[in-house]
């Protein structure tokens, strides 16, 4: 029995932030029921390439990106713009616990498809909106991507080389942030549903994500009255905590404490740095680090990548290399972890996925139910749930509603 097996979600959501979350509950075991435009479905379906290939080795309607975000999903296709369409989706609320949506702010109500439609279907559902900005505020009506929002708020002019220019972040973080906040706020929805039968709307704005997800750098500015700059790969309140360069490559080196730093120090050929009154403390490091920096940079130089890794870890400090995606997937701990899973593909015969990074010990997560096709689930959807004949479902087909 998976973790949220008795609970049935309509997912509306398209993209990324919110087909995160509901990928997310799916794991968890939840029916998820992904709603998608008639013959277009999700925009990531085009999204390509890369796209999967078929048994024939031509490339399929699934773009890796829409892949990534959707397995565990059944998928049916509804044109909601039509009235019909509408009842059907209220005919399905009725038997379900959850609704998912990022449209923009308003843009369901006129299908009848808002919070305070629906929760007059259903009292104690739990619906949750994801937007760019929220439900309210100057820019609530705005639309919202994941790259304007990392440049707003704040996190592009944190990210980058110190003398270069802002950089994003190489994924969607804010979209990605966004679904993991979803997720959580879905789930304690749910558990305050069952202590107290009330349902209740959900605000998810990518903003809002996205700055709470600065954490640290943001209390930087606010308990130090600073403008946190472009660190590169350095680290803001740590040091030495960042890339060297090596005879032949690149390493990181995080060194989170004194006592590490003394060893560190004495790896390097300078014991002496740790009685040093500016590099004996990570405030003093800190404080000091165009000095400390240079110096240890210089030594960094003087073995190959893999000797240092080999001495640092010998002497538990943290350390690393800096590997390219097919060289952390071929990494022996990330096998170990069996972080990529192949689940059976009606078209490609498998298709490959990343595990969820969640770990139960009564409830494991089970990878048995690939990225849906298009509309593969209408029928099964509409006839388990709501009791649909085939001649209605045809008749529905006829009318271009499903």
């Amino acid at each position: 029995m998976s973790a949220l097996s008795s609970i049935r979600v309509l997912d509306l959501s398209r993209v990324l932030a919110g087909p995160w979350c509901s990928q997310n509950l799916a794991d968890l075991g939840a029916q998820v029921i992904k709603v998608e435009r008639p013959g277009q479905g999700d925009d990531t379906r085009g999204w390509g390439p890369p796209f999967l290939k078929d048994s024939g080795g031509q490339d399929t309607r699934e773009a890796a990106y829409y892949l990534c975000a959707n397995r565990g999903k059944q998928s049916i296709t509804v044109d909601f713009t039509q009235p019909e369409g509408q009842a059907l989706l209220h005919e399905l609320v009725k038997h379900c616990d959850v609704v998912l949506e990022n449209f923009k702010v308003g843009g369901l109500r006129k299908y009848q498809l808002d919070y305070d439609s629906l929760k007059a279907i259903k009292p104690d559902l739990v619906y949750c909106s994801i937007t760019g900005f929220g439900q309210t505020g100057p820019y609530a009506d705005r639309a919202g991507y994941d790259f304007m929002v990392q440049g707003l708020g704040g996190l592009m002019s944190i990210t980058g080389a110190p003398d270069g220019e802002p950089q994003k972040v190489g994924v969607a973080v804010a979209d990605l942030f966004t679904g993991m906040y979803a997720t959580t706020a879905i789930l304690a929805a749910l558990f305050h549903r069952q202590q107290s039968g009330q349902g209740q709307h959900i605000d998810i704005a990518l903003l809002d994500c996205q700055l709470a997800m600065l954490a640290n750098v943001n209390m930087n500015h606010l308990i130090g009255g600073v403008t946190p700059p472009r660190q590169g790969n350095a680290h803001a309140n740590i040091v030495p905590y960042q890339v060297f360069a090596t005879a032949d490559g690149h390493v990181i080196v995080a060194v989170g404490n004194d006592s590490q730093f003394a060893r560190y120090a004495a790896l390097c050929g300078h014991p002496e740095w740790a009685a040093d009154e500016r590099f004996a403390t990570n405030r003093a490091r800190v404080q000091h680090r165009q000095v400390l920096v240079p110096m240890i940079a210089e030594v960094m130089r003087t073995r190959t990548r893999d000797e240092w890794i080999a001495l640092l870890d010998a002497e538990t400090i943290p350390c690393g290399p800096i590997n390219t995606i097919p060289q952390a997937f071929a990494d022996p701990q990330i096998q170990h972890r069996g972080m990529r899973v192949d689940i059976p593909h009606p078209v490609a015969g498998s298709v490959p996925q990343v595990a969820s990074p969640m770990r139960f010990s009564a409830t494991p997560i089970q990878y048995e139910t690939p990225p849906p096709l298009l509309g593969q689930h209408t029928a099964a959807v509409l006839q388990s749930v709501l009791g649909k004949s085939d001649e209605a479902l045809a008749q529905l087909q006829a009318r271009g509603v499903i």
